[in-house]
């Protein structure tokens, strides 16, 4: 039993860090929502059975429930937490209560309510590392090589120590990080790259070679490097004024990583067993929480970035499958078929469900349970 210490903790850390990125995502709906003048009937972190709640003054019922696998805000026509419509009640409504539903606001009010979700995760993850800019600094290294591994992609070419890094696949370098980020995601791919030796500009083709890692949390991922190292991490402070543009260039670093990531796995340029579920989101939890507080922070960044892109996947049942509802209707001057949109639900939650056991093999899998 010395295990059950450490997935206590694993579990705990687990808890704190989904349920604050949920409550982000689903205060954004709910914020919204009610400057749209919709009633909000239940705000839930997680689901199942309730486990204690209470009563706002505006008749929302904010509850903690079983399942601490997600969360959702119902609201007033809301036929089910995935919001799907409850038909039987939206024609039944009086004029004042469709005041205050959703399915009977404009376009563009539904559009802002649903995107609200997303868009509350990664200005959550854009506050998170400002603030860790602002107190931590900035984690950077020049682009100067300070070694290069033998046999690797570097010595192929003849990179060499002392050598400045100016451009990798086309995009200017500035710190050593965005040279092994664009390496890692390209790896087996010729790409040019531009560095500096003796005042003198030099262009060639390097290809990262393809290699199995270990990351910051001890799990193995494939990704592309070129073999060389540099000085050692320095945190540059940062004021307001320079921490603030620099979260928002990490958040969209991040997003723009991982759909690189997913769509690497959909053509199979990436391997699917890198897509985790619950059970290692929760074993990443506990290892970041032992790391302290500042890997606690990256991490929470880097999970609420994953939720809003998730959420903006134009899959019905998840916030971007009613974008796309609402898209076809806002071309079609009329909103899509009942029946068209609840088979989108349906075939929409059969592929959430698919994608989530295939995710907990995978987990199973990496824990050796297979």
């Amino acid at each position: 039993m010395e295990w059950l210490p450490e997935l206590i903790h694993s579990f705990l850390a687990f808890i704190v860090i989904i349920s604050t990125i949920v409550f982000v995502h689903e205060f954004g709906h709910f914020w919204v929502a009610r400057r749209c003048g919709v009633r909000v009937e239940t705000f839930s972190i997680g689901f199942g059975t309730e486990l204690f709640g209470w009563n706002d003054k505006h008749g929302t019922r904010w509850k903690i429930s079983l399942l601490p696998l997600g969360g959702y805000v119902k609201m007033y026509g809301d036929g089910n937490a995935a919001s799907a419509p409850d038909r039987a009640v939206l024609t039944k409504m009086t004029k004042a209560q469709k005041a205050v539903s959703f399915y009977h606001k404009n376009l563009k009010q539904k559009a802002a309510i649903v995107v609200a979700g997303p868009l509350f995760n990664f200005i959550f993850a854009i506050v998170i590392l400002t603030g860790f800019f602002l107190f931590y600094g900035r984690p950077e290294t020049a682009p100067e090589i300070g070694g290069v591994s033998r046999e690797s992609a570097a010595e192929l070419i003849g990179l060499k120590k002392g050598d400045m890094i100016k451009k990798l696949n086309g995009t200017d370098i500035v710190r050593f990080e965005d040279l092994r980020a664009i390496a890692n995601m390209h790896p087996g791919e010729k790409l040019e790259i531009v560095f500096v030796r003796d005042n003198q500009i030099i262009r060639r083709f390097i290809t990262p070679k393809l290699t199995e890692t270990t990351d910051v949390f001890g799990n193995k991922v494939r990704v592309g490097l070129l073999g060389i190292s540099s000085s050692s991490v320095i945190y540059k402070p940062m004021g307001v004024t320079e921490a603030i543009p620099a979260g928002v260039v990490e958040v969209y670093n991040i997003s723009a990583n991982t759909l690189k990531a997913i769509g690497q796995m959909i053509v199979g340029a990436r391997s699917s067993d890198e897509l985790s579920g619950i059970l290692r989101i929760g074993q990443y939890s506990g290892q970041a929480a032992n790391k302290g507080l500042s890997v606690v922070l990256w991490f929470m960044a880097v999970l609420s970035v994953n939720l809003g892109l998730i959420n903006l996947l134009p899959i019905p049942v998840l916030d971007g499958g009613h974008l796309l509802f609402y898209g076809v209707e806002a071309v079609k001057g009329r909103p899509m078929a009942e029946r068209v949109q609840e088979w989108g639900y349906r075939v929409g939650f059969s592929l959430l469900v698919l994608l989530m056991v295939f995710a907990t093999y995978n987990d199973l899998r990496h824990l050796n349970v297979f």
